[in-house]
């Protein structure tokens, strides 16, 4: 057991002083934070864009419609009556204005056309507001040639909201947020299956480089070959590990520096075909409606649960997929043969991230239920599922038989790996490998 430790020591203090754990360690939470960072600055930056824009309505159905008012401060409206587009367009490219509105003359037909000039790429949210004015209007002029008044169209209509209760067999009720839910489930089941492959693969590399350079011949010396390759898994464990809650950490400290940097103040805002900036006061932020929707929010998702089963399945799944990846590990001598020996270990992983996205649409499903049975698809699919609510004892029958497999696993890697480890030279057919499995 001393020897393993020593072979865990060695593994952790020379993959955490690599440029690479650092530079990644660092850069990880740096990229996940400009996610959220990066889009509010730009919508900050284009809020402060302002514009003026000419309007020649030929048809003069919505010569004072677009105007500047309270609801649309960001971009100044000046209607031109009267004035040929083209001295207009001259205007636009004199710069007096930044964009010409032209809607042509219509005898019959409802002006339904019109055409923005710009010398520069039209922002999306005027060209948003101008096509929902125009449309508003025209559906005003159709309801009142109609004999129907806009304004009772508008008070018909309603928004609904949807509240979704969950019911256990004892007749509680729960309330559930399934977007939140989906979002939850698609990330956790990311980060495992990301760690798996990066620090899976690591395994891997580091064990057909020893082999290549023959340095394991050195080490077997000293040590037996079960006791290498636990050293070594369990050793670049805890790196994962290491990083993992080193990118939680650093992305809450930037995400928080960055809330406290921008103050209050949130990005612009679009409103059903209005083009405007508002300003989020901590009375909008705290407002009680806010507070109590978070507040449900965080009522209806189960940490304790979700955070203990993915530690659980983040251990079981990563042990599983590392003693296979150390046995490929030794059976080869290049990167092109561990490529080839790797590529079936890969497929129920891939499987596993193609079916969340049907999951999250039915947790309860059959499928659902199948590839959280299965351990080499169950770390994933469980934690898709486990945020939408999963049995107690469907997470149990998951576990023993995610850590049943890995203790089988680890005795096929074993034998793979104390044949192989020492094989150089020589091509390695799949009918061979299963001879080994009989050896003593």
């Amino acid at each position: 057991m001393n020897k393993i430790g020593l072979i865990i020591k060695r593994e952790y203090l020379t993959r955490v002083r690599k440029r690479s754990f650092l530079i990644m360690t660092f850069l990880g939470p740096i990229l996940m934070a400009a996610l959220y960072i990066i889009p509010i600055m730009l919508a900050l930056h284009s809020s402060n864009e302002h514009m003026r824009i000419a309007v020649v309505d030929e048809s003069h159905w919505f010569e004072d419609r677009f105007v500047t008012s309270p609801d649309n401060q960001e971009h100044t409206f000046v209607t031109l009556p009267g004035q040929p587009i083209d001295s207009v367009k001259e205007l636009v490219k004199n710069g007096v204005f930044d964009m010409a509105l032209y809607v042509p003359p219509t005898q019959l037909n409802i002006p339904s056309n019109a055409v923005l000039y710009s010398l520069k790429q039209v922002p999306m949210e005027v060209e948003t507001y101008i096509s929902g004015v125009m449309r508003k209007e025209i559906e005003d002029q159709k309801l009142m040639a109609s004999g129907v008044d806009p304004e009772i169209v508008s008070a018909v209509k309603t928004d609904v909201n949807l509240q979704i209760m969950r019911m256990d067999e004892k007749g509680n009720e729960k309330e559930t947020f399934t977007k939140v839910q989906f979002a939850l489930g698609i990330i956790l089941a990311m980060l495992i299956y990301m760690f798996i492959i990066i620090f899976g693969g690591q395994v891997m590399q580091g064990v057909a480089e020893e082999k290549t350079n023959r340095i394991i011949e050195v080490i077997i010396s000293s040590v037996k070959p079960f006791q290498l390759m636990m050293g070594k898994i369990i050793g670049v464990s805890l790196v994962a590990l290491t990083q993992f809650v080193m990118w939680i950490l650093l992305t809450g400290v930037l995400y928080v520096g960055f809330s406290a940097f921008i103050g209050l103040s949130g990005p612009g805002m679009l409103s059903s075909g209005t083009v405007m900036t508002q300003e989020i006061t901590a009375t909008d932020v705290m407002s009680n409606e806010g507070v109590q929707q978070i507040v449900q929010i965080a009522q209806s998702i189960d940490f304790g649960t979700i955070i203990f089963c993915f530690i659980i399945f983040f251990i079981f799944g990563y042990l599983l997929y590392a003693t296979l990846y150390a046995a490929i590990g030794s059976l080869v001598d290049n990167n092109t043969d561990s490529q080839q020996f790797a590529l079936p270990i890969t497929v129920p992983l891939m499987v596993a991230i193609i079916s969340s996205f049907y999951i999250v649409n039915n947790p309860d499903g059959n499928l659902a239920i199948w590839l959280s049975m299965i351990p080499f698809t169950s770390p994933i699919s469980m934690m898709v599922r486990i945020p939408f609510g999963v049995p107690i004892w469907q997470i149990v029958v998951s576990i023993l038989i995610l850590a049943g497999t890995f203790v089988l696993m680890t005795w096929v890697a074993a034998k793979i790996y104390r044949t192989g480890i020492l094989m150089y030279g020589k091509k390695l057919s799949y009918k061979e490998i299963f001879k080994w499995l009989k050896y003593k």
